[in-house]
């Protein structure tokens, strides 16, 4: 095989017909062969992140062309640091953002932090642009982001940074008082001008994508010294120095204007509104009007995102999702662009512009679709040419996988509940073993592509149901509710049905049916054991919430307690899965990792407990070292190899 761009991510494939369990578990559960992506300026390099053993991961960096190798220019080891996005800053120059987790003396749960790092193409030359970790009390946990590229400024940037350190503090302006600033960086020496004074409680600063702050957003803290929920945001005209009123967006209610970019052209903001229940987007100018105009709506679900392209992030469309993900692109180049990469590629039509160059005439290209993780392609406008890059996921590279299906199925109150359905791509599609999978959240949902874990199960030979039960988001608030955790009766009464019309359908064998979830889909299952202990014959609950109070109850005395507990509100004590779990009949698979700074891993070992001493088989598996999303490729195949062999036993072979 002639070794090039796509040699890294293809030498890793485990072949393509994978049959037995563990095989498949392998395939599957391994972490995708491009963890992240970007294209340089000039058009003329990729960079990639790409997974390692464990949790580390290597960032390399290739020339666009036949026969270039891949060269590693920066590596993490994953225990603790981590990447989780590397862009270039210039033709052969990268910022790239480490995060990780650790245990702090005197803290209920596991820490995080944030590094911004910046590293020639070559590996050389590599400086830490934010303070680093001293001691874990002496320790910058936000270590701030990127808030404009600078497009046309070679190796420049505007970064939000933390003063609460000396070591971050202009020395050329004189001492500064703490808080969140912005500063002028150059990454290539690490020299820096602060742009932005620092403020206290800064939640976001947002640019016009040419170096100018415009919209600063401030965090709404009570006099307990904790975060309500609430985001205060002020502006700037053009031109002027001087802040202005712009409004409060309230984070739980999703009530108010939330601004997300700007348009330096036309002067204004795009941002999500509510109206007639839906999120809806809407420009506001910011010549000190506030004029807003509509932009675009639908009656039926929520707007939930932009699409930008380019360094400046220049806003091209917006997106929204009924049973498939739709785009509705405003620039009619970039429209016409997609037109043609649709025809290009009919069996892929999920597809995204993830980066381009700097003249706009190369565009990086995901492709994806429901039986098809997706590829990355170099799409050249002028030539028209398409160069196909790399997999998402090799190891899975000819194997047929399966179709998803949006369905929708009635609850018990004849409300129509969307979902979607994975069958297995061969066999009988009749009394089949059934798994209902129920996404996390809650407010959140699955949409119509690739899943790797409703992919496992299939091949395995299970019906997947995922429905998008009420508490989820994306279809207004009369459907979300006020969330899952507060509607919780509605949400996991809906999960439950979603078991029942597989048996009514045939498509489940009752004996058969089983429930699988992750975080909030963890819990549930759990609760649906509870409510419905006749029902699931085996509950799996990864990193699963297992009692919200006392979750609620482990945030007391960090600022966002008071957000989450008015998020969780006040639950009885029948919401709670381990208060009840006398009540559950199906025997429990735990998975949690131990460095959870979302869910407790102490959430999962009360579980345990609660189940054992009311005599119920449980078994919990314990990830030393990693945290809520479990990244690790032998863990993740450990889920599944060991997952599928208990939902057998429990459901009879």
């Amino acid at each position: 095989m002639k070794r090039g761009i796509a040699a890294v991510a293809l030498a890793i494939s485990v072949g393509a017909n994978a049959q037995t369990v563990a095989e498949d578990a392998r395939a599957f559960g391994a972490r995708p062969a491009v963890e992240d992506i970007s294209l340089s300026p000039d058009g003329q390099r990729i960079a990639f992140v790409a997974p390692g053993s464990g949790q580390s991961s290597t960032l390399y960096t290739v020339a666009v062309g036949d026969g270039a190798e891949p060269k590693g220019a920066l590596a993490v080891s994953g225990a603790p640091d981590r990447l989780s996005a590397c862009r270039f800053v210039a033709s052969a120059r990268l910022v790239c953002t480490i995060w990780g987790a650790f245990k702090a003396p005197d803290y209920t749960r596991p820490m995080l932090y944030t590094r911004v790092v910046a590293t020639d193409a070559t590996g050389s030359n590599q400086k830490m642009l934010t303070g680093r970790q001293v001691n874990q009390r002496d320790a910058t946990y936000y270590g701030g982001s990127v808030r404009d590229w600078l497009p046309g400024e070679d190796g420049q940037v505007l970064m939000d940074r933390d003063y609460s350190r000396t070591d971050t503090i202009d020395t050329n302006i004189g001492t500064l008082r703490s808080g969140t600033g912005v500063d002028r960086v150059d990454t290539r020496t690490g020299q820096h001008r602060n742009v932005e004074p620092p403020k206290p409680n800064v939640a976001e600063y947002i640019s016009d994508g040419r170096g100018t702050i415009r919209i600063a957003g401030y965090q709404m803290v009570a006099g307990t010294g904790q975060f309500d929920g609430r985001i205060t945001y002020r502006y700037r005209k053009a031109g002027s120095t001087d802040w202005l009123d712009f409004g409060i967006y309230d984070m739980i209610k999703r009530e108010g204007f939330n601004p997300y970019g700007i348009d330096p052209v036309a002067n204004v903001v795009y941002g999500l509104r509510k109206t007639g229940g839906r999120q809806a987007l809407f420009a506001r100018a910011l010549d000190g009007s506030d004029a807003e105009t509509l932009v675009l709506s639908r009656p039926d679900v929520d707007i939930d995102g932009l699409i930008r392209i380019g360094r400046d992030g220049h806003i091209v469309g917006a997106t929204y999702a009924t049973d498939k993900r739709t785009a509705v692109y405003f620039d009619p180049a970039v429209k016409s662009d997609i037109t043609m990469l649709h025809k290009a590629l009919p069996l892929l039509p999920i597809i995204d512009v993830v980066d381009s160059s700097s003249d706009g005439k190369q565009l990086l290209v995901h492709a994806a679709a429901d039986n098809d993780p997706g590829r990355y392609y170099l799409f050249d406008k002028a030539t028209k040419k398409l160069r196909i890059l790399m997999q998402d996921r090799p190891q899975l590279d000819g194997r047929k996988l399966a179709n998803v299906q949006a369905i929708t199925y009635p609850a018990q109150d004849g409300t129509m509940i969307p979902a979607y359905l994975t069958m297995p791509p061969t066999g009988p599609a009749k009394g089949l073993h059934a798994i209902v999978m129920p996404h996390g959240g809650p407010s959140a949902r699955d949409e119509w592509g690739f899943d790797w874990l409703a992919q496992f199960y299939a091949a395995r030979g299970y019906a997947v149901i995922q429905p998008n039960y009420r508490g989820s988001s994306g279809y207004g608030d009369a459907y979300r509710m006020e969330n899952g955790f507060r509607s919780w009766r509605k949400a996991v009464g809906d999960t439950s049905d979603a078991g029942r019309w597989l048996v009514k359908q045939g498509i489940a064998d009752p004996r058969k049916l089983a429930i699988v979830g992750w975080s909030y889909g963890g819990y549930a299952a759990l609760e649906a054991g509870v409510l419905d202990p006749q029902l699931f014959k085996a509950i799996v609950a990864i990193a699963p919430v297992t009692d919200p109070a006392s979750l609620s109850e482990q945030l007391r005395g960090y600022q966002y307690y008071r957000m989450t507990k008015d998020y969780l509100g006040a639950l009885e004590p029948e919401a709670s899965p381990a208060k009840n779990a006398q009540r559950i009949a199906a025997p429990v698979l735990l998975f949690h990792g131990n460095l959870d700074s979302n869910v407790s891993y102490s959430q999962s070992t009360l579980m345990e407990s609660r189940l054992k001493s009311a005599g119920k088989p449980v078994e919990l598996v314990t990830f030393d070292g990693l945290d809520h999303q479990i990244y690790d490729s032998t863990a993740r195949e450990q889920i599944l190899e060991k997952s599928d062999a208990f939902l057998r036993a429990s459901t009879g072979g």
